[in-house]
């Protein structure tokens, strides 16, 4: 099946130019595949995938997480997106996930391959990392934050525990297994970065078992298969959550209240700010931003520290709008900010006797 290259070209699908390819990851290039079908029957069949949490939808949250896919093929009916993506359905529509991981398979061309389903609100691209960095077909020696494994799913035997780490001689490494899976407890298939040709061994062996792949379940892909598991929770505390997912209406309300707890919700804004204006690789010190914003508003007036923020960021854009540049704009205003409230803590007498004295300086200079 040739997969449909989605080009936005409306406000309603987004700034993305034209093209399904992304940022490249320094682990290796891959590809993603977004499982984007199903038909959510524990949420009335509501679409799934377009619900928001935090202002953008499920599916551009797990875009945004793997945008550094050289290619993107999400498998189901076509939703606008914020970046560019190729669209493929499985034959026939609603036939299973198995049916839809080989329709995606088509659309792909990379030796690693990072297959994830299209409501995980919370899925960090530092995870995304760890998966394919595990996932390399050819890794010299390296470390996976986090507890991870290399097990062999059909006899549940693992074969290194702890830290997870991969040599280049294949002994210990990644070459004897077949991808990388997230555990929190369970494996999650559709948390994973496969061997594409794993993944398409594995789904031939299937239709050739069973006639056909329409209406399998997910969970018979893995016992062939041997996957080094990156627990979650040991990277990120107990409550890493990437595999929360939203199957239910108490889960997009559980996740739609997290996001807004006190110590996620401004990187959350952040995030979802930087989507929406088309800057996601834009670098922000946010705590240097906030202290400017403080003291504008402690020093001059309260609203001058939104002000203050607008005209830094419109500085560094006129200056090319890098990092540096940011955080330069960000200084200049801070110590302007700062002459400003000194000012303000001078007592009338500081003031006067430093104007005297200038105004004497003069006066003796005249006289000379």
């Amino acid at each position: 099946m040739t997969p449909e290259v989605h080009a936005p070209g409306s406000p309603a699908h987004g700034r993305a130019p034209a093209t399904a390819t992304g940022r490249a990851h320094p682990c290796d290039a891959y590809d993603a595949i977004v499982l984007a079908g199903g038909g959510a029957r524990r949420l009335g069949g509501t679409d799934k995938p377009s619900l928001t949490v935090g202002g953008r939808t499920l599916l551009d949250r797990v875009l945004s997480a793997c945008d550094g896919a050289a290619a993107t093929v999400v498998v189901g009916p076509r939703r606008p997106t914020r970046r560019p993506v190729a669209w493929v359905r499985e034959d026939p529509p609603g036939s299973g996930p198995l049916a839809a991981l080989d329709a995606g398979l088509g659309g792909v061309s990379a030796r690693t391959v990072l297959v994830l389903s299209a409501d995980l609100p919370f899925l960090r691209t530092e995870t995304v990392g760890a998966l394919l960095e595990a996932a390399a077909p050819d890794t010299e020696t390296s470390t996976v934050t986090g507890t991870a494994s290399v097990t062999d799913t059909s006899t549940g035997t693992a074969t290194s525990t702890g830290t997870a780490t991969h040599t280049a001689d294949g002994t210990e490494g990644i070459e004897g297994t077949d991808g990388a899976i997230v555990n929190d407890g369970r494996d999650q298939p559709l948390l994973a970065a496969y061997r594409s040709e794993s993944l398409r061994r594995e789904l031939a062996l299937l239709r050739a078992e069973y006639g056909s792949l329409t209406g399998l379940p997910l969970r018979l892909l893995l016992p062939e298969l041997r996957l080094r598991r990156i627990d979650v929770a040991a990277g990120g505390g107990a409550s890493a959550p990437d595999a929360v997912d939203c199957d239910t209406w108490e889960d997009v309300a559980a996740a739609r209240a997290r996001i807004r707890e006190h110590d996620t919700v401004l990187d959350e804004w952040m995030a979802a700010a930087k989507a929406e204006l088309g800057i996601e690789d834009l670098d922000v010190d946010t705590a240097a931003l906030l202290d400017l914003a403080r003291d504008a508003a402690h020093g001059v007036a309260r609203p001058a520290a939104p002000l203050t923020t607008f005209l830094v960021g419109y500085a560094a854009a006129r200056r090319g709008g890098s990092p540096e540049q940011v955080a330069e704009a960000a200084e200049t205003a801070a110590r302007l900010a700062a002459r400003w409230a000194a000012e303000g803590e001078e007592g009338p007498e500081t003031g006067a006797g430093e104007q005297g004295g200038a105004q004497n300086d003069g006066k003796q200079s005249d006289g000379r």
